[in-house]
């Protein structure tokens, strides 16, 4: 057999999904820290002027300000979801839209669950940008932040915003990957598109839009919940009433850099899940 063959015949390893979502994290971070400095500002800066301040206080490093515990998210959170979404096609039957729906959402809940503590500690870590010098955290990476969390808030709280993040998971999931795959699907049954990395681009665009569009306003009351301190909101009603207290618009603050973020990101992960998959997938007759 030819490499090329052997190439065209290996599959996608279980943990392909997250390794390359951490992957694709440390290339668009900085949308991300921009996207929570917007959320959690108290000030009504543009993203432009966000971005702009935070490099003159903290130059281009500022921006990746909790970079680390952003790849321990995806190697908690994503590779668990697309491991779980991944390994049960070829468990469960697939071929409806439903089952892609439901298949996805019980992969978001799990790995969205395991994913807390290091996504409270990435916002966390973010967040400080918005915060004056004497009230920031000052974590020196994402396992620092966990355990000082552990250690000087106890256990429970490195949980804190887990309600919104499963929530956010499961929109996410449901949308990064059920629905790409039905979009993918719809438009290769077109005449005007094959299975090509132009339709590839097209369905993940498309599938990024109305994941954005979706998981927006759960993904501002998670940021604010988990970036909190101590008695700023006393619950969680406080903080939605608090987030739409100007209208419905306070629920998508901060959508532009988050679509642009999910965008580049969801393809980045498929094109490393790609090359992943052609070098060191396992082949058909191989054991899990």
């Amino acid at each position: 057999m030819s490499a090329t063959q052997d190439k065209g015949k290996r599959q996608v390893r279980w943990y392909f999904g997250g390794i390359a979502a951490a992957g694709a994290a440390c290339c668009t971070h900085p949308l991300d820290t921009i996207k929570v400095a917007l959320q959690t500002q108290l000030g009504q800066l543009t993203a432009t002027e966000i971005t702009i301040k935070i490099v003159r206080e903290h130059g281009i490093i500022g921006l990746y300000r909790g970079l680390s515990a952003s790849v321990l998210r995806n190697l908690t959170y994503s590779i668990t979801r697309f491991g779980l979404y991944e390994t049960g096609k070829t468990y469960v039957p697939t071929d409806t839209l439903l089952a892609r729906v439901l298949l996805a959402g019980f992969s978001g809940t799990i790995g969205g669950f395991l994913g807390i503590p290091a996504d409270m500690v990435n916002v966390r870590m973010q967040a400080d940008l918005a915060f004056p010098p004497e009230q920031r955290r000052k974590y020196k990476h994402g396992l620092d932040g966990i355990r000082r969390v552990f250690k000087e808030e106890g256990f429970t709280k490195l949980f804190a915003g887990g309600t919104t993040a499963t929530s956010r998971s499961i929109l996410m999931t449901i949308t990064q990957t059920a629905f790409y795959d039905h979009i993918k699907i719809m438009l290769t049954k077109t005449p005007y598109f094959e299975d090509n990395w132009f339709t590839h681009c097209t369905a993940v665009m498309v599938a990024s839009a109305i994941s954005t569009s979706i998981f927006q306003p759960v993904d501002i009351i998670k940021t604010r919940s988990q970036s909190s301190r101590p008695m700023e909101h006393k619950s969680l009603g406080e903080i939605i009433r608090y987030t739409g207290c100007k209208g419905p618009s306070g629920f998508y603050k901060g959508y532009l850099p988050s679509f642009l973020r999910l965008g580049p990101q969801t393809l980045i992960t498929f094109m490393i899940v790609e090359k992943l998959r052609e070098n060191f997938g396992r082949l058909p007759d191989e054991v899990n």
